[in-house]
């Protein structure tokens, strides 16, 4: 008996699986235990080999194959994050699950659960048809994407330690994330720290008692402006990434309108193409601050601690990239390679050396949206292209690897 994937994607999205966002946030509706239980009992009933795998309290990774064949067979690993962005600001019922005019509404239906729903229809399709040669295939489903990509970093703990399945680590992998069926061989990441300016509190009366870290921090602000205008869009672009950018998204500052503020804030977010390092993201805009007149330098101060998520390169992903592209266009014939300017968990478990690419139904410009949708033609298109990747893999590698040789 078959799935079908729109009425799986319904059921992922009718489940809250909020991230919290670092925030002290709690109710039904958060983290990500909902989902882990339902995907574990789904695995159950298919007769699917899994198990959890815990990355902090209340918060597990899920792991599930089925062993290859014939064995011992290469290891190709479908990773999707279980958690969505929160729903403030939404205008449609978040966990409604609505379906119509041609599209799944809901919030995660882009981001990402319309891909996990794919995911897991191929995991049951390569269960229940056991087409032969295949890899192993293990669809892993993880925590904490949204914010830190701590779950990923959790799964390479398995090949790291031999876990089954993974004698060793996968000689594949296929991030989900909505690329609207293009195969993503590498993308942006992203530095984020807090910028302080430090001031001196004084009654309003007489304010020149004080040092106002509000009016402090507005050069500052202007000379993060120019630097992102004036030095990182006037790079050349990387050739599938584009650009490094910066943006401030945060301000705080002041406790009263009549008290002269001693602390201003500003959270950064300054992203990293290809070849960058966060270091040298970081100490060129020090720099770059350091040399101008208007800023105070002696009462700024940065605490580098909130994000850093690594660039995916594309140089030892190109193969797979082409392997999963020629299947895509068996079924989507006007699809390409490509690069995007967020990031994902590809970075994370790329840096253990596994050849990743990023791949899924939908757009990036409807994830988290107040009315976040995916297209079900493109939902039924990309189960069918996951598939069919199961089934075509070992004589595509092994193809690739005698062109090679």
């Amino acid at each position: 008996m078959s799935v079908d994937v729109v009425q799986l994607a319904q059921q992922l999205v009718a489940i809250p699986s909020v991230n919290p966002m670092g925030q002290a946030r709690t109710g039904p509706e958060f983290l990500e235990g909902r989902m882990t239980q339902f995907l574990e009992e789904l695995f159950r009933t298919w007769g699917v080999e899994h198990f959890r795998q815990e990355v902090e309290p209340g918060r597990e990774n899920i792991v599930a194959w089925v062993p290859g064949d014939p064995q011992p067979a290469p290891v190709l690993l479908y990773e999707v994050h279980q958690d969505t962005v929160p729903v403030d600001g939404m205008t449609i019922p978040p966990w409604g699950a609505q379906v119509r005019e041609g599209r799944l509404y809901g919030r995660g239906a882009a981001d990402v659960k319309g891909t996990m729903a794919a995911m897991l229809s191929a995991l049951h399709q390569t269960h229940t048809q056991r087409p032969s040669p295949r890899p192993t295939l293990v669809v892993a489903c993880t925590v904490n994407e949204e914010f830190g990509y701590t779950g990923a970093q959790k799964l390479c703990h398995l090949w790291q330690q031999r876990r089954e399945p993974f004698s060793a680590a996968p000689q594949a992998c296929v991030v989900a994330e909505p690329t609207q069926l293009h195969v993503v061989v590498a993308h942006k990441g992203a530095l984020r720290w807090k910028c302080i300016v430090h001031g001196k509190a004084a009654h309003t009366c007489n304010p020149d008692l004080g040092r106002n870290a509000i009016f402090a921090m507005a050069p500052v602000l202007l000379a993060l402006e120019r630097y992102h205008r004036e030095v990182l869009r006037q790079r050349p672009p990387h050739r599938w990434c584009g650009r490094p950018s910066l943006s401030v998204g945060i301000i705080q500052g002041g406790v009263a309108v009549n008290t002269v503020p001693d602390r201003c804030e500003i959270q950064v977010d300054r992203r990293l193409v290809p070849g960058e390092t966060a270091q040298q993201a970081l100490d060129d805009l020090l720099q770059y601050l350091s040399r101008q007149e208007d800023v105070d330098m002696e009462h700024l101060e940065h605490e580098h601690s909130l994000f850093t998520g690594d660039p995916l390169e594309e140089g030892p992903n190109l193969p797979l990239a082409q392997a999963l592209l020629q299947v895509c266009r068996q079924v989507v014939p006007d699809r390409d390679l490509a690069g995007v300017s967020y990031g994902t968990d590809a970075a994370v478990i790329a840096k253990t050396g596994v050849p990743c690419v990023v791949f899924g139904p939908g757009s990036i410009d409807q994830a988290h949206t107040q009315d976040e949708w995916i297209s079900l033609d493109q939902l039924r298109q990309g189960a069918e292209i996951l598939f069919r990747f199961v089934q075509q893999y070992c004589t595509l590698t092994a193809a690739g690897a005698s062109a090679s040789g």
